[in-house]
């Protein structure tokens, strides 16, 4: 199935969604995200299969066991096209429009491989530079961070920045008017332009085999 594009019905789903976040909203309306949002998203995923080890498109449910808010549907689709564990390029669609980029996600145990990659000068370095380059190319860094110094950081570290991140993604916003078939250009111009964000990530973060 070719990809052709994110009708305005897709973003209009999203927008009823968010004031109509119940089941019988979402019955009657399925058909509509089976059309205009899961299907395209399944094109994009075989598009991306010939750069990722797996793409996965996420579910529409949101887990609301241990959750206060129990609305039962997420506002926004997810895609993630892995090429190591918690590393690749991700595309969400909400009522907004597109975001489209990549990084990392994990877990403490990557977190912890991350911080000790920032704190040393050669790699540490080098992600400084790849991460200044994304931003002057439009993107926006991003990623849990906390608030302050890591615990046992040293506050005045020369990338005292970077090391508050737990993970790092950078991204870029899509207008709707803009997630035609054009967006695919666009999505593999920003697979691109993350390669060295990932490989960087896959290269220092990814756990060791």
């Amino acid at each position: 199935m070719a990809f052709d594009g994110f009708g305005d019905d897709a973003f209009a789903f999203y927008r009823e969604l968010e004031a109509n976040n119940e089941k019988p909203w979402w019955l009657a309306n399925k058909h509509r995200y089976d059309e205009a949002v899961r299907a395209p998203f399944e094109a994009l995923a075989e598009e991306l299969e010939p750069v990722a080890s797996t793409v996965k498109i996420y579910r529409p449910y949101r887990d609301v066991r241990f959750a206060n808010d129990k609305t039962p549907y997420k506002t926004r689709q997810g895609l993630f096209a892995q090429r190591a564990s918690g590393i690749g390029w991700f595309l969400n669609l909400d009522a907004t429009g597109v975001s489209l980029g990549g990084g990392f996600f994990g877990d403490a145990t990557l977190t912890k491989a991350y911080r000790a990659a920032v704190e040393a000068v050669a790699p540490g370095t080098e992600l400084e530079g790849i991460v200044a380059e994304l931003e002057r190319a439009g993107y926006e860094p991003g990623g849990e961070a906390v608030k302050t110094a890591p615990r046992g950081v040293d506050p005045q570290h020369p990338r005292i920045e970077l090391l508050r991140y737990k993970w790092l993604t950078a991204r870029r916003h899509v207008e709707p008017a803009d997630a035609g078939p054009a967006l695919l250009d666009a999505l593999f111009d920003t697979v691109e332009d993350l390669q060295p964000l990932v490989a960087w990530a896959a290269k220092h973060v990814a756990p060791k085999r």
